[in-house]
Order: C-alpha cells, then sequence, then structure tokens
C-alpha cells in the first residue's frame, strides 16, 4: 500500500530483516482511522513480527487490513486483544486526541503501545500517559515516520554520529503535505480538538528530528504561528504553520509545514532538511528530487572540508528502528528510541501549538 501521492497512506515497504524468529513476537492493530497504520506494521512485519489481531469499529477498514497483512484475525473487541497473553505490542492510529486514550488502556493491559504521530494533543494527556508508563513500566512509543521510516534521514544521522558535519548547531525543516480531495478525508481531519493543529500534527515530525540529529534533551518554542490561507470551507483546518526552537545546547531550528503542495508534483510533499553543523552540512530531499522526472527518493547531499557528495539511498539503507523497537519489548531497552524522546517531541509539539500567533 504504497501511495505516493497522498501522504495520509504512504506506507513504505523495505527488504525483511528479521530480529526475531518467526511466531516470536506477536502484535495487533487498534484503530485504524489513519493510513500510517499500514507502514507502522509494514515496518514491524519486515523485522519479524506477527500481526495476530485487527480490531475498528469500522468493517471495511478491518477488510482492507486484513488483505493488506491475511495473517490477522478480525476481533471481537479491542478487549479480545488485550486479554491475549502472546500479543506484546499494540499499535494503533486512532484520531489523534484519542491516541492517549487508547495507550493508557493498552499499558493497563500489561503491553507496550506504539502509535502514529503526534501522540497526543494536550499537556494532560502527556501527564497521564507519563505516569501510566511510571506505574506500570510499558513502553508508549511514537511513529515519528519522516525520520525513522525514510532511508535519507536514517542515513543523515548515521553522517552526523560519524561526526562528518562537525556538530548540528541548526536545521531548517520543510514538510509540505497535499490536501488533495478535502471531501476524501474523514470530517475529524478539519476539527482542531480532534487534530491538534498543524504544529501539533505533522510539525511534530520536523520538533522530533531536531531533537534527534541536535542532540537536543529540551528546548523552549521562540516562536510560533498557524493561518489558514487556502481552506475558508474549513475554517479550522490550519493549512500553514512555522515555528522556531531553542534547544538547551544551544542549537536551533525553524521549520514550516503545510497543507498547498500542488497537483503537479509527483508526490504528497517535497520534504526537505537543511542540517548545518560546525564543520559541514547535509540536505535532505526526501520523497522527490524536483524538476529531475526519474521518480527518485532519498537524496542526501554532503558539503564538508572533503568536498561535495551526493548520495543515492534509496533501498540501501533499510529501517533499523522497527527491529530495534522489537528488541527493546523483549529486552526492555532503550536503543530504538527513549522514553524521554518520545515524550520531549510529543510535549514541544503541543506547546508549540498553544503559543501559536493566528496571522490568518
Amino acid at each position: 500500500m504504497v501511495q505516493k501521492k497522498d501522504g495520509m497512506n504512504y506506507a513504505p515497504k523495505g527488504k525483511p530483516a528479521p530480529v526475531v524468529a518467526p511466531g516470536e513476537f506477536a502484535i495487533a492493530a487498534i484503530a485504524l482511522d489513519h493510513g500510517h497504520i499500514y507502514g507502522m506494521c509494514n515496518g514491524l512485519c519486515e523485522a519479524g513480527a506477527k500481526v495476530k489481531w485487527v480490531y475498528d469499529p469500522d468493517e471495511k477498514k478491518v477488510e482492507n487490513f486484513i488483505k493488506a497483512f491475511p495473517q490477522a484475525k478480525a476481533a471481537s473487541g479491542e478487549e479480545e486483544i488485550l486479554n491475549d497473553a502472546e500479543v506484546k505490542l499494540v499499535c494503533g492510529a486512532a484520531v489523534t486526541s484519542k491516541r492517549c486514550e487508547l495507550g493508557l488502556r493498552v499499558m493497563a493491559a500489561g503491553k507496550d503501545y506504539f502509535t502514529d504521530k503526534a501522540p497526543l494533543t494536550t499537556l494532560e494527556q502527556l501527564e497521564a500517559a507519563k505516569e501510566m508508563v511510571k506505574k506500570t513500566g510499558r513502553k508508549y512509543m511514537v511513529y515519528y515516520s519522516e525520520r525513522i521510516h525514510v532511508e535519507s534521514a536514517v542515513f543523515a544521522g548515521q553522517l552526523i554520529e560519524s561526526g562528518a558535519i562537525g556538530t548540528p548547531i541548526h536545521i531548517d525543516g520543510f514538510g509540505p503535505h497535499r490536501v488533495g480531495d478535502p471531501k476524501s478525508r474523514p470530517q475529524w481531519f478539519f476539527e482542531k480538538e480532534k487534530y491538534g493543529g498543524i504544529l501539533c500534527d505533522i510539525g511534530s515530525h520536523q520538533i522530533e528530528q531536531f531533537l534527534y540529529y541536535c542532540g537536543v534533551k529540551d528546548a523552549k518554542v521562540q516562536y510560533s504561528q498557524v493561518g489558514n490561507y487556502g481552506h475558508p470551507d474549513y475554517p479550522e483546518l490550519e493549512d500553514f504553520g512555522d515555528a522556531v526552537l531553542l534547544g538547551d545546547n544551544g542549537a536551533t531550528q525553524h521549520f514550516r509545514v503545510d497543507w498547498f503542495t500542488p497537483d503537479g508534483l509527483s508526490t504528497w510533499g517535497d520534504g526537505r532538511t537543511f542540517i548545518l553543523g560546525t564543520e559541514g552540512y547535509i540536505e535532505l530531499r526526501k520523497y522527490v528530487n524536483v524538476g529531475t522526472g526519474d521518480g527518485s527518493a532519498d537524496h542526501v547531499f554532503l558539503v564538508n572540508k572533503e568536498g561535495e557528495q551526493h548520495f543515492e539511498v534509496a533501498g540501501k539503507v533499510g529501517y533499523p528502528y522497527f527491529g530495534q523497537l522489537i528488541l527493546d519489548c523483549i529486552n526492555r531497552t532503550e536503543n530504538a528510541m527513549t522514553q524521554e524522546h518520545a515524550f520531549k517531541a510529543a510535549e514541544l509539539c503541543v506547546r508549540a501549538e498553544l503559543a501559536a500567533v493566528k496571522v490568518k
């Protein structure tokens, strides 16, 4: 189910890289409100997981999911999944404002939770999630797909770790998306209380990348703003947003997100990331190399003291996050992503939204 035109149903597929034996690690899917559930389960299955169950009140969504994951059985309800001791991890892509309450139920049942981004929409939900993690010792992991499920983004992390650009000090991130036909979108997509606002929703990708690439543990939102420039029929939709953040180590970020990808672009968004270091810089062209018409993605440009380099990494890097997550669930480690990191990205995207000036 790889959709290049529609980001809501974009589900990357990689190469099998199992870290467990067949049938050793059972997962389930609950709440199929966002198409990212397919990417989440693709990544885990490629790492060796088995999708045992699926549940959603919408039988059509369940039917479509089973077509993609025929090993999954339709559960009679959420309880059948939560009561199954074999299931170790529950994946969820609920309406954004409902993701935390699902996670609380999953963790209370003794299972780890893997949710689509944004993982929550309020600071109250964040505190409830933190408390449940502390109480149960379970994981509340997040599918920040624009880093963990993009090979150019994974490769950028490897370059930074190798010292290719020295110390990262600034990131410019651009996350344009395509709305498409608004009538093809669910109603909750246009209700701010439910989707959380643009900086909370798709801005979460950008903030998570800032924390990761620049080694930031905490940050302050210096300014943020949102607007509705092109969708007057949907007044609660924020179709533009940007923000500036200052990290606790002095690193800075500016990012822009929007819903204005033109129909002529060959994919759902021309995602770019520019990472400035003390000894060089990196540019990522994640989903398209504009103007070439070759259909390629995952271009990485590196400039440092060695010169100028261009890497085409599609199909060459893989998605190590998913195997690491499975092993983290088994071994109770934090190699895929720390809980502190996942929650800090969630917190900052909510704070950016709360602080945002409405400019249009």
